[in-house]
């Protein structure tokens, strides 16, 4: 089982420690736009009024800064049949055009936080985390002509290999501390009963490393135990509770929380405990599949989302679909928090994370692509800013400079035109 970093590993001052920790990327997608009027600040600059999809984040609000005006002109239709989905999706992370098929022989781009993910090599035990809410669809056409490849994530490793989104948070937890062994429901839970927890099964190794160590790293790994042996808690909860059938008479599968907040928050800590622990340094985290038909009943909303998006200017579904984008936004600010709260050496998790928030349109009903809501986040940045870019300005910019502060070598990335001259002020 991997360790957090811990004092004894290497002593320096804070400010020097902070310098030398890993530098990672995280990526925070919602499907199916915005309702861009209720998301837009108002004005631009550093006293920029907060808007109402965007209050969530008041708490740090020094800690990220909104761009307004990136777009992905690689989405464009450029002649294909008029699927917005299939393309803007694949396009957020690549700013590659997607090639138009339903078969087999699908063709994109390599993602960003592939880009990264290849620059940091072997030095972490895993490459990446592709972590979702929604399980993927099934093979065929979600789109008008487009695979369904397209919408089920974000990530490419290659032009031709997306990868594919983790949705079991009990799987999940096996591939960064488990054994991995492909095992059906019942023996997991016969492994479970028998092992009891994955702590328990190391604690005289735990028990000893702890008699090595001083009180601060002590306290440091007993606190990270605290939050190892609470997800798993939550996750054998999860396991034992009875099956759900959604509105397409489908049982989820064992490990996935009922409820909705609650498996997103648990996803959440996963990928932080997996990058606390330096087990991977680059993660992307759907909330959503793009083109998801979830409904929100918890919050008044029982419409389907993806329907609600083609709102048709009806002030009735603007609202609704407002109350879905300010919900989706209560969560990233829940992972804001919880990397702030979460140590990483002197500092914490946020302190070296580039974190990406976005969608793959504005305006949903016009499936624009041309304005994105577009949030840059964490240490690595400044923050506190609305920045508006010249309109048309490819996301790809944003990527390469985000890539460069990130210490990758390159001058190009997707079809950008060179680092977001922007990005300086962030």
């Amino acid at each position: 089982m991997a360790l957090p970093f811990l004092g004894a590993m290497a002593g320096a001052s804070k400010a020097a420690d902070i310098a030398e920790r890993p530098k990672r990327l995280q990526v925070f997608y919602s499907p199916n736009g915005m309702t861009m009027e209720q998301y837009r600040p108002a004005n631009f600059g550093r006293d920029y009024a907060l808007s109402s999809t965007l209050e969530p984040l008041a708490p740090h609000r020094a800690d990220f800064s909104v761009i307004t005006g990136l777009a992905h002109p690689k989405a464009d239709a450029a002649g294909d049949p008029p699927a917005g989905h299939g393309r803007s999706c694949p396009a957020f992370l690549t700013g590659a055009k997607a090639r138009q098929t339903e078969g087999p022989d699908i063709r994109c781009g390599i993602s960003m936080d592939q880009v990264f993910a290849k620059h940091v090599g072997d030095a972490t035990q895993l490459a990446s985390l592709e972590l979702g809410i929604d399980q993927a669809s099934l093979l065929g056409s979600c789109d008008i002509n487009y695979s369904c490849a397209y919408t089920n994530g974000i990530s490419w490793l290659t032009p031709t290999v997306p990868l594919p989104v983790t949705a079991n948070p009990r799987a999940v937890f096996e591939r960064l501390f488990g054994d991995g062994e492909a095992l059906d429901p019942a023996a997991r839970a016969a492994r479970f009963r028998k092992q009891a927890s994955i702590l328990d099964y190391v604690l005289e190794d735990a028990q000893r490393l702890a008699g090595e160590l001083g009180m601060e790293d002590r306290r440091k790994l007993d606190e990270y135990f605290d939050a190892t042996r609470a997800i798993e808690k939550r996750i054998e909860r999860a396991s034992t509770s009875e099956p759900v059938v959604q509105a397409e008479d489908l049982q989820q599968p064992v490990g996935i929380p009922e409820d909705f907040g609650e498996h997103v928050k648990l996803m959440i800590d996963l990928q932080l405990l997996a990058m606390q622990a330096d087990i991977t340094r680059v993660s992307t985290f759907m909330i959503g599949r793009e083109l998801s038909n979830r409904t929100y009943p918890q919050i008044g909303v029982p419409d389907s989302h993806h329907m609600l998006s083609h709102h048709g200017s009806i002030p009735e579904k603007l609202e609704r679909l407002a109350q879905i984008n300010r919900y989706h936004m209560e969560y990233f600010a829940y992972m804001l928090q919880r990397m702030k709260e979460t140590p990483d050496g002197e500092g914490n998790l946020l302190d070296r994370t580039l974190v990406l928030r976005g969608a793959a349109f504005g305006d949903s009903n016009e499936h624009d692509h041309h304005d994105l809501p577009v949030i840059v986040a964490g240490g690595l940045i400044k923050g506190g800013n609305h920045l508006q870019v010249a309109d048309g300005t490819s996301m790809s910019n944003l990527m390469l400079s985000g890539l460069q502060t990130l210490g990758v070598a390159t001058d190009s990335f997707g079809d950008s035109s060179g680092p977001l001259a922007e990005f300086a002020d962030v």
